[in-house]
């Protein structure tokens, strides 16, 4: 395995994307290419840089993810396909330990994820520093301490950070680009390889940097297309995905998920939702079952207010 392409999907973060493009070009080996999904109207200006950089514009009224997925494979000319996000900087190993390890296992990889605080790369950045300051998400499985190693449960697939070989890929149809906007079309993809019996393992190494910037978790704001998507699933594999995010927005009031029948949105989101899911600057990143501990912990008492209140006096 000799090649790496690397596929980024984007739509507006300029910043964030020419951190990529410079940790691609502090790279041990040089990818293959940078090819680079665009969705939006426009493509970006990018420096030039040692390798190509190919910009293909991906059109969709919500995020078209799986079809920007399958457009940049499409494109690529590598042995394999590395996928990062536009907020993930690439550590100068990264398309090196892809290439050395799809060329000892044929499957798909996900390689290491730090995050890092605000301001971590809003000047000039080097690694030592990114490492000084980056964490490891609470709720995400680590890396092996060495090597790769079989992850036996699809839904542990991220795409936020992985590599596979593009004919394995091809292979497959790619993603299901039934499912637009956010949510359920990673976790699909990750179904999809568990029945063609394709592994999904994690490996020590591959390591990016994903950048911070403001989000909601559980995605609130995205709340139509994963109630959206999560019915799709159901409808294909016969039950529900993104459950967590599911039962979230349904302990905050926001959706009825009552089994076999569809979902109901009951409200949309609040300034005191958003409030509640937003990422805080000191945080570097989220995650639903901090947001679900503090919802239960108020319902919890508010329950105990009420049976703690007097009787109401009757005449």
């Amino acid at each position: 395995m000799s090649t790496v392409s690397v596929v980024t999907l984007a739509k507006g973060r300029p910043a964030h994307l020419r951190n990529v493009l410079l940790g691609l070009e502090r790279q041990t080996q040089a990818p293959a290419e940078f090819i680079v999904a665009v969705m939006q109207d426009a493509p970006y200006d990018l420096p030039a840089v040692g390798f190509p950089v190919r910009q293909i514009l991906v059109p969709g009224r919500e995020l078209p993810l799986a079809a920007a997925r399958n457009r940049g494979v499409a494109a690529a000319s590598g042995d394999a396909v590395a996928f990062l996000d536009v907020d993930c900087i690439p550590a100068p190993d990264l398309v090196a330990d892809y290439a050395q390890g799809l060329s000892e296992r044929n499957g798909l990889l996900m390689g290491e994820v730090l995050h890092l605080p605000e301001h971590a790369t809003t000047s000039a950045w080097d690694y030592a520093g990114l490492e000084a300051v980056s964490e490891r998400h609470s709720d995400r499985r680590g890396p092996p301490v060495s090597g790769i190693e079989i992850c036996n449960d699809y839904r542990c697939f991220w795409s936020l950070n992985f590599a596979i070989r593009r004919t394995t890929f091809l292979a497959t149809g790619g993603f299901d680009e039934r499912y637009t906007g956010y949510g359920g079309e990673d976790t699909d993809f990750g179904k999809l390889l568990d029945r063609r019996g394709i592994p999904i393992a994690w490996m020590k190494g591959a390591r990016a940097y994903h950048q911070y910037h403001p989000h909601h978790m559980p995605p609130v704001h995205h709340l139509e297309s994963v109630v959206r998507n999560a019915e799709l699933f159901e409808a294909k594999w016969g039950y529900r995905t993104m459950g967590h995010w599911l039962y979230a927005f349904k302990v905050m009031g926001l959706i009825d998920d009552t089994p076999e029948t569809p979902i109901r949105i009951l409200r949309r989101p609040d300034a005191a939702d958003l409030a509640l899911t937003r990422q805080q600057s000191h945080q570097p990143y989220t995650n639903a079952a901090s947001v679900i501990r503090a919802i239960e912990a108020r319902e919890d008492a508010d329950a105990a207010a009420r049976a703690d209140a007097p009787a109401p006096v009757t005449a």
